[in-house]
């Protein structure tokens, strides 16, 4: 199995670059988001079960397709995580939502866990974990842990940009979980941030510091 999975499609790269630049505006910012992440779905779906049905159109009846035998469940990680759901929900309105709130600790780096809400047919959903920045992959660790803990299966996580020490952890720790990015960039920083990056993503979609 390709465990991660790296967008290269030139409108997703071309959205990548202005969310990037540090002149876009909090508007700008978290349309782009909205924008990359419903064409990361269509990425993400590729492998979806499909079936036959036949139906009427205006001219005849036609053997068509749909998706069948899958539920999914987005799962934002709180709280920049809302706003890729939000692109994703224009595609598919009547997905499950769940929400797990998680926090950095500023000197250790470490996540902690403050909230945590899952459909109650977590256990049977293939669930995608929303994430815009895969930094040290600690966060992203603790949310897949929590739905291991939920007895969820199948697991993949949604990043628009990643540090490789955030890949190495999860992929190293959970090699079934698939990973897909639009860039991984260089590394991070001192601080964790990465390098090149966009800063933080939750300020910048919210105009906080």
């Amino acid at each position: 199995m390709n465990q991660i999975i790296e967008m290269t499609h030139p409108l997703i790269q071309h959205k990548i670059t202005m969310l990037r630049d540090s002149q876009t505006s909090i508007k700008e910012f978290r349309e782009l988001v909205k924008e990359i992440s419903t064409l990361m779905w269509y990425e993400v779906t590729r492998d979806l079960p499909l079936k036959e049905v036949t139906i009427e159109t205006p001219i005849t009846s036609a053997q068509s397709k749909v998706i069948s035998g899958i539920k999914m469940a987005l799962v934002p990680i709180l709280r920049s995580g809302l706003t890729m759901a939000e692109g994703i929900e224009n595609i598919m309105p009547s997905i499950k939502i769940g929400h797990i709130g998680l926090y950095r600790e500023t000197e250790t780096l470490l996540p902690k866990d403050y909230y945590c809400k899952l459909p109650t047919d977590i256990e049977s959903s293939q669930a995608v974990i929303l994430e815009p920045m895969l930094a040290t992959g600690r966060s992203v660790c603790a949310a897949v842990d929590i739905l291991k803990e939920h007895q969820v299966k199948e697991i993949r996580v949604m990043s628009l940009i990643a540090a490789p020490e955030g890949i190495d952890l999860i992929t190293g720790k959970y090699p079934d979980v698939k990973i897909y990015v639009c860039s991984v960039d260089k590394g991070l920083d001192e601080r964790g941030f990465i390098v090149p990056g966009f800063g933080d993503a939750g300020d910048r979609m919210f105009g906080t510091k």
